[in-house]
C-alpha cells in the first residue's frame, strides 16, 4: 500500500511510526511532517518516509498531490483539515481517506453544536449556554458564581478554553475571547459551562458509522506547569491506563454517553467514521462529557499507539468500510507514558530554531520511543519549530516503571529554554498507593 499521512505534530509522528509497521505498507508520505517522520523507515520495503512540503490546511495542494500520486489511503491527523472538509473533497475525487467528514467533524469544530447535541440526546454534560454578546454572557457566568469554563466555539489549537473560579476571572475571560478576539474568529461565539469537579479522563473510540471499538483509558495533563498550574496547553503529557475509571464506570460511560451519541448520530444523519475522543470528568454524579473531539488526542495518541498490538491500517480500513465488528483490537498489558518537552514561553510566544541534542541517546534506552512534534531538520541538525517539541514515551510493566524510564530519557535531551512537567501521572500513583 501507499499511504499519505497529513499533519506535522507528535500525533502524526506516532501515526507514521505505527502505520510503518503494517505488513501491507510499501510507501508513505507525510505532509508536511517533521524531523522525526522523515527518519522513520518502512520495514517491509526498506524505504524511508518522505516528507512533502504541503501544509495540513492547504486542501488544494493536498488534493492535487493525492490526484497525482494516488495513495491507497490518506490518514488525517489534525482537526482543522477535517473541519475544512478534506474528507468530503478527497472522497468526491475518488480518493480513499480516513477521518470524519465535515458534518461529523462539527463535534469538534463547534463547541456549541456539540453541547446542543448532547442536550438533545440526554448525554450527561455540564450546564451551559452560548453567547455572541458579552453582557448576557457575563450575567450567565455570575449565575454560576464565576465558577465556569469559557470556550471559544471554534478551533483554537487546543488553547481556546479559559477556566475561571470567580466572577472577575469570568468577566476577563469573556472579554478576552469574545471582545478582544484572543483566539481570532474561533471566538466570535462562546460557550460557557459550569466548572465540573472531579478527575478528567480521555476516552477514544474507533467508529465506522454503525458501531465503535472503545480504547483503554488514558489521562492527559493540560496545564503548562506542575500541580496543574499555568495556562491550558495542547497537552503536556499523558499515560494509559488510568486508575480513575473502574470497569463499572466504563460500562456506564458506554451506556450513558457512547450509546446515546451513536443513536443521536443515526437520528440526525451524521455518518461518523474515524476517531471519537470524548473528554470526560468523573464527578460524584458519574462521568460527564466536557467536550467531543473528532480526531486522536495529542499526546494520548503517543501512549495509545505504544500499547496497540493490532495493525492500525487494518483498523482504519474497517472504520472506513463499516465493518469494525470484524476486527478485534489487541492492547499490551504494559503501561505507557509520554512526557512532553516544550519551548520556553509555551503556550504563549516562544523562540524557534533552537538546536536539540540528546534525542538519539534517549531513543536508545530500553522501552523508549521519542516522538517529534515541533521539530525540523536544518543542515543536518534537529531544531525546534513549535511550542510542544518532543514527546518522550516509555512502556513499562507498571506505571511507576514507565514513568521512571520516560523521565530518565527526558533528562538526556536538551535545548535552550526547554521545559517539561515533572508530575505526569503523579495523581494516579497517589491514588494507587
Amino acid at each position: 500500500m501507499r499511504i499519505l499521512v497529513i499533519g506535522s505534530g507528535g500525533r502524526e509522528h506516532a501515526l507514521v511510526w505505527k502505520i510503518a509497521q503494517s505488513p501491507s505498507l510499501e510507501t508513505m508520505w507525510c505532509a508536511p511532517g517533521n524531523a522525526g517522520t522523515e527518519r522513520e523507515r518502512i520495514p517491509q520495503s526498506g524505504r524511508t518516509v518522505e516528507n512533502v512540503a504541503i501544509g495540513a490546511e492547504d486542501l488544494d495542494g493536498l488534493l492535487a498531490f493525492g490526484k497525482a500520486h494516488k495513495p491507497d489511503l490518506t490518514v488525517v491527523g489534525p482537526d482543522n483539515p477535517l473541519a475544512l472538509g478534506i474528507v468530503n473533497r478527497f472522497e468526491a475525487a475518488g480518493l480513499r481517506i480516513w477521518g470524519p467528514n465535515q458534518k461529523a467533524a462539527q463535534f469538534e469544530s463547534s463547541k456549541i453544536f456539540s453541547q446542543e447535541f448532547m442536550e438533545r440526546h440526554g448525554i450527561p454534560t455540564a450546564r451551559a449556554a452560548s453567547f455572541d454578546q458579552a453582557e448576557p454572557a457575563k450575567a450567565f457566568a455570575r449565575e454560576l458564581q464565576g465558577q465556569c469554563v469559557v470556550k471559544a466555539d471554534g478551533l483554537a489549537l487546543g488553547k481556546g478554553v479559559l477556566i475561571c473560579h470567580d466572577p472577575g476571572e469570568a468577566d476577563r475571560a469573556i472579554h478576552a475571547i469574545l471582545e478582544d478576539r484572543a483566539f481570532g474568529e474561533a471566538g466570535s461565539r462562546i460557550l460557557i459551562q459550569e466548572l465540573l469537579v472531579g478527575r478528567e479522563v480521555s476516552l477514544h473510540a474507533f467508529c465506522d458509522g454503525n458501531s465503535y471499538h472503545l480504547f483503554p483509558t488514558s489521562q492527559d495533563h493540560k496545564r503548562a506547569l506542575d500541580g496543574d498550574r499555568g495556562l491550558n496547553t495542547g497537552g503536556m503529557g499523558a499515560y494509559s491506563p488510568t486508575p480513575f475509571l473502574t470497569a463499572e464506570e466504563l460500562l456506564e460511560a458506554r451506556r450513558q454517553i457512547l450509546a446515546p451519541w451513536q443513536e443521536g448520530c443515526k437520528r440526525e444523519g451524521i455518518d461518523y467514521r474515524g476517531i471519537l475522543y470524548p473528554g470526560l470528568m468523573i464527578t460524584a454524579q458519574g462521568p460527564k462529557v466536557l467536550e467531543f473531539n473528532a480526531r486522536f488526542g495529542d499526546p494520548e495518541t503517543q501512549v495509545y499507539l505504544r500499547r496497540l498490538e493490532t495493525d492500525l491500517v487494518e483498523i482504519m480500513e474497517a472504520s472506513i468500510d463499516g465493518c469494525l465488528r470484524e476486527v478485534s483490537m489487541r492492547w499490551s498489558e504494559e503501561a505507557s507514558t509520554c512526557i512532553v518537552i516544550a519551548s520556553g514561553g509555551y503556550p504563549g510566544s516562544y523562540p524557534k530554531g533552537k538546536p536539540i541534542s540528546g534525542v538519539s541517546d534517549a531513543d536508545q534506552l530500553d522501552g523508549i520511543k521519542v516522538f517529534h512534534a515541533g521539530t525540523r531538520s536544518q543542515n543536518g541538525q534537529i531544531v525546534s519549530s513549535g511550542g510542544r517539541v518532543l514527546g518522550v514515551t516509555a512502556l513499562g510493566d507498571s506505571l511507576e516503571s514507565a514513568l521512571d524510564q520516560a523521565y530518565r530519557a527526558t533528562q538526556k535531551i536538551s535545548f535552550d529554554g526547554a521545559f517539561y512537567r515533572s508530575d505526569i501521572g503523579a495523581k494516579a500513583i497517589e491514588a494507587m498507593s
